[in-house]
């Protein structure tokens, strides 16, 4: 993350890539008028916005799923694939509440995804969420949206285990990210310290191979380990 100097505030730069101007102009005016956001860029297609983020390094993208040239599948996982080096946070923008696009996104690496026709504040904490490693949207909207995604599979347990097994507190923490909650909610729920937690999540997400929480919640989903789904 960025600062205004070496001891200010974060500025967590964006990079809005969307193919309609109307919508980018939208974006770029919520997120301008935050205090501790600034827009590096935009693009209307995603081989742009995949040539931009080398360029710029933004620390969010904000990806539209359907563009042209590249779509915003394709452009996530170049930009947050488990396989890149440095990886940008993507928050996928979708029209629907269940786009057929949603899963894929976030097996391709994607923080989690956002609404277009979320207000101004959902959208501004979107970014900061991304920015943090944490949720992008309210905890009850992400499990409302992992239980749709997710549940056809569910039965089928289809997902293997990991390669490196985790360890008993490890599904457990597993299943409350799953729930939707934070470093600290899981941290007082289990009388444990938000550092132990966070050293836990990144331990998961290596062992899981995926590049966020949005990717451990949507394993624990498909494995049955989510806190109040078994």
């Amino acid at each position: 993350m960025t600062s205004t100097n070496g001891e200010g505030p974060r500025v967590i730069r964006t990079l809005i890539a969307d193919d309609q101007e109307a919508v980018r102009r939208s974006v770029r005016r919520i997120l301008t008028a935050q205090p501790d956001i600034e827009v590096v860029g935009e693009a209307a297609d995603g081989l742009a916005a995949l040539e931009l983020a080398a360029e710029l390094r933004p620390d969010v993208a904000l990806v539209d799923v359907r563009m042209p040239r590249m779509d915003g599948l394709e452009l996530t996982r170049r930009l947050a694939g488990p396989g890149v080096a440095e990886p940008v946070r993507v928050v996928v923008l979708t029209t629907f509440d269940l786009d057929e696009y949603v899963y894929p996104a976030l097996q391709h690496g994607a923080s989690g995804f956002l609404l277009k026709r979320s207000g101004p504040s959902l959208l501004a904490e979107a970014v900061r969420a991304a920015a943090d490693g944490e949720s992008l949207i309210s905890p009850s909207v992400t499990v409302r949206l992992l239980r749709h995604v997710t549940a056809p599979r569910r039965p089928e347990r289809g997902r293997s285990a990991p390669v490196v097994p985790l360890t008993e507190r490890e599904v457990e923490i597993a299943g409350h990210v799953a729930a939707g909650r934070t470093n600290a909610d899981i941290a007082a729920e289990l009388f444990i310290s938000p550092g132990t937690v966070k050293t836990h999540v990144a331990s998961i997400q290596r062992k899981l191979g995926v590049a966020n929480r949005v990717g451990i919640a949507v394993h624990a989903w498909e494995m049955g380990w989510a806190a109040g789904a078994r």
